[in-house]
């Protein structure tokens, strides 16, 4: 089964991840991209915990991550790659030209981000993490659930307010 969803969210392991993105879409399992994360097996336990028994999570870096992709991407069940930021997606999609499409589900309210949607705040920096995924031909689109209206990247950067 293919991976699903590659996943922007800056809270990670959290129930709209689990619950809104996993069991409509029947995923098998999560690959988390984090340096600092897949070195820290306290903070793996704490991520494992919000995961339901039927969900596998592994914990990778950037290189592991890239080194093990199309091994994921032969599993049998559906998955989902999830970053805590643009600059971990980006070194993916730069990583990997199978990455087709990316979600940007949350990047929320921090000193420095202008808000787009209530979801998605967005500091200069991610917005050229984003644009430079987008020019590698990358759709990018915010979505917060997957009933959600999609909103594509040109719309998201014009828009201001959430």
């Amino acid at each position: 089964m293919p991976i699903e969803v590659y996943r922007i969210d800056d809270r990670l392991v959290h129930g709209q991840v689990v619950v809104g993105w996993g069991q409509p879409l029947g995923l098998g399992f999560l690959v988390l991209v984090d340096d600092v994360v897949a070195e820290s097996a306290w903070e793996q336990d704490l991520y494992r915990m919000g995961v339901p028994p039927e969900m596998t999570v592994h914990f990778e870096s950037v290189a592991g991550a890239l080194a093990h992709l199309d091994a994921y991407r032969r599993l049998p069940d559906r998955g989902l790659v999830l970053t805590g930021n643009t600059a971990t997606m980006r070194a993916l999609v730069e990583g990997d030209p199978a990455i087709r499409h990316v979600n940007v589900g949350g990047l929320h309210h921090r000193a420095g981000r202008t808000p787009r949607l209530r979801y998605v705040f967005v500091a200069p920096d991610e917005e050229a993490d984003l644009r430079a995924m987008a020019a590698r031909g990358v759709g990018l689109s915010a979505q917060d659930v997957p009933g959600a209206e999609p909103v594509p990247l040109d719309e998201l950067l014009s828009r201001s307010g959430g």
